[in-house]
């Protein structure tokens, strides 16, 4: 039996500020790290290793995987990092306050934007977002899930161990697939920060799913 582990990073400041992150490269909290020790913590517990690792390019998801790897006992894991595990880019809205934004554009269109599976932030060009750039969950899951195919799921379906350390969307697309959910129940999932979600598998086919607490 080999494992495959899903980790999104712990709280962000602008998780903690209420704000659209995206791809703003913005650091964990001091709750985040707290979260990302924990992972480790929980990981050591169960005595799982690895032999790859994968994140997202932002920080937030790498210095997750560090302060894991660190409390583990983690080293010298072969390590590759990619925006195609970034979170979903939200556009225009990247940056702004959530309650405010709800408050210009009423809840029901903020709503629409979080939560449906392929209509996508505006696009209007900001300080943060001068390509003038949104993704809608199906953009990312366009990204994420043939990533998976091309470098994950080879490895999984050789009996490596691999931890994934990304973002709410972007796992959130992997599950989708893993687990062959449709838009409408992917819609409906969320993934806690900071708590490691396994897959055991044998000979490549999903055994168990849980996690770690």
């Amino acid at each position: 039996m080999n494992y495959l582990v899903l980790l999104r990073h712990g709280e962000s400041q602008w998780n903690l500020e209420n704000r659209f992150t995206g791809w703003v490269d913005v650091d964990i909290s001091p709750k985040g790290e707290s979260e990302a020790r924990r992972a480790g913590e929980l990981l050591k517990e169960k005595n799982l290793t690895f032999d790859y690792l994968f994140t997202s390019v932002l920080k937030r998801a790498i210095r997750t995987a560090e302060l894991a790897f660190s409390v583990a006992g983690y080293t010298n894991i072969p390590t590759e990092r990619d925006m195609a595990l970034n979170e979903r880019h939200y556009g225009a809205l990247q940056g702004l306050n959530k309650k405010e934004t709800a408050d210009q554009f009423g809840e029901e269109q903020v709503h629409i934007w979080r939560r449906s599976y392929d209509v996508p932030p505006p696009k209007d060009v900001t300080e943060l977002n001068p390509d003038g750039y949104a993704e809608s969950l199906k953009d990312t899951a366009a990204r994420t899930i043939p990533y998976y195919q091309q470098k994950i799921e080879p490895l999984v379906k050789e009996g490596k161990n691999v931890i994934v350390t990304a973002h709410g969307n972007s796992l959130r697309s992997l599950v989708m697939f893993l687990d062959n959910l449709t838009k409408e129940q992917v819609l409906e999932l969320n993934i806690p920060t900071g708590t490691p979600l396994v897959y055991e598998f044998e000979d490549g086919k999903i055994l168990n799913k849980y996690y770690l607490q």
